[in-house]
């Protein structure tokens, strides 16, 4: 057996041709971003892995809760054999065995974001054999993970055009601590991926800025909206506070959206203690001022979420700010499971494009001597 391959002992015998990918769980941003993406490959592409390291830099190391059902979601689609999936694991063996169309309900019971864990099963459901539905509970509004709302309104459209049909309805906000959001995803699957061109974003259409407040005075709202259009140059901005008090627990976050011909930015301002509300409305607009400003089509955040889908479809260009730690994550991951460059070029404005093209099947061969 040559040095560096493994091979699983599965229940039907050995696992012929299916070569055990190492990840280092300390690439990139190190964090839960690595073990998702690479759940999220292994369910579409079919090759097992092993990832260590989880999380290791982090104050609690290994999987918390929210990973952890991350995992068992993929396990579930996927009906894959999992071993280390325990709070706390810092090594994972996955071993996927083909992904299954149907209805699932997955719960992180905590805060930890439902966003994330659906975003770990969704590309392999995307080109399923057969349509499927989520129910996701779980944090729906979290600092460190994409509100729902940037689901709904500027991923999945970009996702729907690529061939599927993904529909989300939000039932109830989760905010942190309590968590317990709901919503559901309904997916029509396609047989497969076509890429996106989204260098040019177009004129912007409509602009809203948009307060929820769940338990709390009304009156924070209406400071973070005030603030967010402050930083903003709209001649007309839609501006409302929404009341959300079937969430679980006090909670609050504004957004602030940009619909462009091509694509649409949300951008998030999240209400915590100790921040003033005019703080919070402040960091949103000025995360959106300096979208606009960039004039690229793509925000950051979407970056993140939308390299994958492409790299699946073989191919696709953008232009975005500079790249997060979790989009140079996603890359060096993608390039473990699939037969794909990407190149970063820089443009003006501290604009990026960049580009994902499929490898000529000599480029593969020798990328892996």
């Amino acid at each position: 057996m040559p040095a560096g391959t493994q091979y699983l002992q599965g229940e039907t015998g050995l696992m012929k041709n299916k070569e055990l990918i190492t990840i280092d769980g300390t690439v990139g941003e190190g964090g839960g971003q690595v073990l998702r993406s690479s759940l999220a490959l292994s369910l579409v592409t079919g090759q097992p892995f092993r990832i260590t390291g989880i999380r290791a830099g982090r104050p609690k190391p290994g999987l918390a809760r929210q990973h952890l059902t991350a995992v068992r979601a993929a396990a579930e689609v996927g009906q894959a054999k999992v071993m280390g999936d325990e709070v706390g694991s810092t090594d994972l063996t996955f071993v996927p065995r083909g992904v299954k169309a149907g209805d699932y309900n997955f719960a992180v019971g905590t805060a930890g974001s439902a966003t994330l864990v659906m975003q770990t099963v969704l590309p392999a459901l995307l080109t399923a054999d057969g349509p499927s539905s989520l129910v996701m509970e779980g944090g729906t509004h979290n600092r460190n993970a994409p509100p729902y709302e940037f689901i709904e309104q500027a991923f999945l459209p970009l996702i729907n055009r690529m061939g599927p049909t993904v529909k989300a309805v939000l039932k109830r906000p989760g905010f942190e601590p309590a968590g317990g959001g709901l919503f559901t995803v309904d997916i029509q699957p396609c047989e497969k991926l076509v890429p996106l061109e989204l260098c040019e974003r177009g004129e912007l259409e409509k602009c809203e800025v948009r307060a929820v407040v769940a338990h709390l005075d009304e009156s924070i709202g209406q400071k973070e909206v005030r603030a967010a259009v402050r930083r903003l140059n709209w001649a007309e901005v839609d501006i409302s506070v929404e009341r959300a008090d079937h969430a679980k627990c006090p909670g609050n976050v504004v957004l602030v959206t940009a619909h462009l011909k091509e694509t649409t930015e949300v951008t998030v301002g999240f209400g915590r203690y100790g921040a003033r509300a005019s703080k919070v409305g402040n960091e949103a607009g000025v995360a959106m001022k300096h979208f606009v400003e960039s004039g690229a089509a793509v925000g950051r955040r979407l970056a993140d979420q939308i390299i994958l889908p492409l790299a699946l479809a073989g191919g696709g260009r953008f232009t975005t700010l500079p790249l997060s730690k979790h989009s140079a994550t996603q890359i060096e991951i993608i390039g473990k499971f699939l037969a794909v460059e990407v190149d970063i070029t820089e443009e003006d404005r501290g604009r990026v494009e960049v580009a994902i093209k499929a490898k000529s099947e000599a480029e593969a061969e020798e990328n892996t001597k």
